[in-house]
């Protein structure tokens, strides 16, 4: 038995075997299983549960299929501008980028914010300026940019539309959770927004409280979904509050949060993972990239609504 809990997704939306090709499909639950057995690896050598969260999740932002890092939808001005997000739940310590375009892991910028600056967000140049100084190699924003995001972001174009990336192709968001060995909680998010938004938006995965929370004395959550109605609920925070304050399990804190976002127009999920251990990964779309580590240690993974569940 594991005394470890890892869990990560990759995105909720309208996810059904008939509009996902299978190939696709096939590559992102590959992808979601090396990162969990990469993450369940470094927590099993008694390694962090921030140090697990980041690793799963620079993993995902390298994997083409899924909207962070290589494989982030396109602004209307047809650039990727991502935001991401960690938070270590042991001392609610923070740090989060958003509207850079020039890092291929946003999520390792967020924790340099964290650890070497005074500050929890940084924004745009100065943020990839500020990783540049700690030593992070920036990249042509051009070598994130994939073919099919293009063509996406044509298509959001001709309507005209802003949609959620896992509207219209199968990876979403990516995010994880973790409770390590010594029962530290910790969170991270990374994404590219939405096709077609205008520049400068920034979403609620780069937010600490809406997209990504951690809390060792209640929960660690990465959401998924409409950003600017996952602001306006601060939903990984109303998971924690409802926890504390109202006394929920995790799975039904989760529930209640969503039904949040959801009485507003949008829809989503998350992964969650609370003090005691619980999991929880629920959502109000069609499907959801999801894995998580189960109790004999292997991997994981599920992606639509009837698939087996944690």
């Amino acid at each position: 038995m594991n005394d470890f809990i890892l869990a990560v997704h990759g995105g909720a939306g309208a996810l059904r075997p008939d509009l996902l090709a299978s190939d696709e499909e096939t590559v992102a639950r590959s992808a979601l299983t090396e990162c969990l057995a990469a993450g369940r690896d470094l927590l099993a050598r008694g390694g962090s549960a921030l140090d697990a969260v980041e690793s799963c999740v620079v993993w995902l932002e390298a994997s083409e299929p899924f909207n962070a890092g290589r494989g982030s939808v396109l602004t209307s001005s047809g650039r990727v501008e991502m935001d991401a997000a960690i938070m270590d739940g042991a001392t609610r310590s923070a740090g989060s980028v958003a509207c850079v375009s020039r890092l291929a892991h946003p999520i390792s910028a967020a924790r340099l914010v964290m650890e070497r600056s005074p500050h929890a967000l940084l924004v745009g140049e100065p943020a990839e300026r500020f990783a540049l100084e700690q030593g992070v190699a920036l990249v042509d924003p051009r070598s994130l940019v994939t073919r099919a995001r293009r063509e996406q972001l044509e298509r959001a174009r001709a309507r005209p539309r802003v949609s959620l990336d896992h509207d219209e192709l199968g990876g979403g968001t990516v995010g994880a959770v973790a409770r390590d060995a010594s029962g530290h909680l910790a969170a991270a998010s990374s994404t590219g927004g939405m096709t077609n938004q205008l520049p400068g938006r920034v979403g609620d995965s780069g937010l600490i409280g809406a997209g990504t929370w951690a809390d060792d004395e209640s929960c660690a959550v990465s959401g998924t979904g409409h950003g600017e109605l996952y602001m306006r609920c601060a939903f990984a925070h109303e998971v924690d509050a409802l926890q504390r304050h109202a006394g929920l399990e995790l799975a039904a804190a989760c529930e209640r949060a969503l039904a949040r976002v959801l009485a507003l127009g949008g829809r989503g999920g998350c992964v969650a993972v609370d003090r005691g251990g619980k999991l929880a990964l629920p959502f109000t779309t069609p499907g959801m990239y999801r894995g998580w580590i189960g109790p004999t240690g292997e991997p994981r993974v599920a992606v639509f609504a009837d698939d087996e569940s944690c």
